[in-house]
């Protein structure tokens, strides 16, 4: 397998962190490593001022006033990957667990950190081994990351655990002996290095972003199915409509592309969760964008504390998250809001008086139920996602006597958006499933740009002659669109 050299810290193409993340291996260039050390001895250098360094020679939180000996602090750095080890099950993925150390790497390699060289060998040597520190999902009420950081770089000194290939919890230290890895050895500022930052809420939304953009190009195309299905009017489709807008533009070009001319729509007006499609799968794409933007934000900037800057060390926010964290809400209400306005095209394809066709899509109505119970699992699904849309950072919790008195929950953010994800895929399925059921009852030629789009559906949904478990098709095509994405022309 190639091996992917970064060569310059921070900031950083996010296909790259997608690679790695998926298992690509991962070296760092020989400048870079240098500029690293050097960093690093610049800021051992000045630790030896004996000036009072957050972390480095004080407790932490509450307890910063608290001078470290100089005993005390050979073990400090160790020790703060113990107790803040305090999450469970269930763990992130390995592939997210990847994503979260690849970003961390990354950030060290800007030289903010003041790591050593090797701290972020030891990580790069990490991914390229497969060790994958069991990382919990969420259960976090610490200001920054520092619980789910303790238990993703613990592994590194051998403590907490990993997941084996199996998926199986295995003690950090044996997997290292079984990798002929000793236990790293922190030196100052190390141990605070790995718990700081926002890593975890980075690299988790560039995981995000990737399906995100699967998932919006795969309801736009559910979405023209729709339209070019109930035979709807083409006017809010129309050029024009996208004056001064580019985004809605593009999203306007495409639908015109897939559902063509229809020079007699079945109505003046189709009902309006089919007119506004334009602008609901266009504030998808403005809102990754816009949670792009924070990422690269996040990679760029400053979000070591203390951080070495300009020869010193020096206290910052940049854990707080507040931009991902707010970018990652907008993004989740989005595909609510989508999913809300997909689900209602589900239940108006179910109309006669909308489509023409048999009601409920039942090939005998009555003695059949038809697709109904379909538009019934879109509305359970986007009744769940309800709870998905409010506010991640509002709702403060003190901790650490008071401290640490406000969070921003970034890291439960992106959770919230995966849940979105999920569930707004499910909802996609439903209405390809009855886009699909709507096109094989229709006297209505399909439109050349949805044709590529029923063939590929053909070859996942059986021919449905009458009622069936439909929650099968449903998962086919989750399953589906989940490995393999619709072809380019779609």
């Amino acid at each position: 397998m190639p091996v992917i050299e970064i060569t310059e810290g921070g900031d950083a193409d996010l296909g790259l962190i997608r690679a790695i993340a998926a298992g690509q291996a991962v070296g760092i260039g020989a400048d870079l490593l240098q500029m690293v050390r050097q960093r690093c001895a610049q800021a051992r250098q000045a630790l030896r001022s004996g000036r009072p360094v957050y972390g480095v020679n004080t407790g932490m939180g509450a307890l910063s006033g608290v001078r470290l000996t100089e005993q005390q602090q050979l073990s400090h750095q160790r020790n703060l990957l113990l107790a803040r080890a305090a999450g469970g099950a269930p763990w992130l993925e390995p592939a997210e667990t990847r994503a979260v150390i690849t970003v961390r790497l990354l950030t060290f390699l800007s030289g903010d950190a003041a790591v050593s060289g090797e701290l972020c060998q030891r990580l790069a040597d990490f991914l390229n081994d497969g060790i994958v520190p069991a990382v919990p999902r969420g259960g976090f009420g610490s200001a920054g990351e520092i619980m789910p950081l303790a238990h993703a770089f613990g592994p590194l000194a051998g403590i907490g655990r990993v997941l084996g290939p199996d998926g199986a919890l295995r003690p950090a230290g044996q997997a290292l002996r079984d990798r002929g890895l000793s236990e790293f050895s922190l030196g100052p500022k190390e141990g605070i290095a790995l718990i700081q930052g926002v890593p975890g809420a980075t690299g988790l939304c560039v995981l995000r972003l990737g399906e995100a953009a699967a998932l919006s190009s795969l309801m736009e195309a559910a979405a023209a199915l729709s339209i070019a299905t109930v035979g709807a009017s083409r006017d809010p489709y129309l050029a024009a409509c996208g004056r001064g807008d580019d985004i809605l533009a593009g999203v306007l070009g495409r639908l015109r592309a897939a559902i063509g001319d229809d020079p007699s729509p079945r109505s003046l007006q189709a009902p309006v969760s089919f007119r506004v499609a334009g602008p609901v799968l266009t504030q998808l794409l403005r809102a990754a964008a816009q949670l792009e933007a924070a990422v690269h934000r996040a990679l760029a900037g400053v979000t070591d504390s203390p951080a070495y800057l300009d020869g010193e060390f020096t206290g910052t926010a940049g854990f707080h998250g507040i931009d991902l964290a707010a970018h990652c809400d907008q993004l989740t209400a989005a595909f609510c809001h989508a999913a809300e306005v997909a689900a209602a095209r589900v239940h108006r394809l179910m109309d006669p008086s909308v489509t023409g066709l048999p009601a409920q899509l039942a090939r005998d109505p009555g003695p059949q139920a038809g697709l109904t119970p379909v538009h019934k699992r879109a509305a359970g699904e986007v009744h769940a996602m309800r709870l998905l849309a409010t506010s991640t950072p509002v709702g403060l919790i003190e901790t650490s006597a008071g401290q640490e008195d406000v969070q921003s929950f970034a890291w439960e953010a992106t959770e919230k958006l995966a849940a979105a994800l999920r569930r707004a895929h499910a909802v996609t399925a439903c209405e390809l499933l009855a886009g699909y059921r709507a096109a094989a009852l229709s006297d209505r030629e399909a439109p050349p740009g949805c044709r590529e789009l029923l063939k590929w559906l053909a070859g996942i949904i059986a021919p449905i002659e009458g009622d069936r478990p439909f929650g099968e098709d449903i998962e086919r095509v989750i399953e589906a669109g989940s490995v393999s994405w619709l072809p380019a022309a779609v």
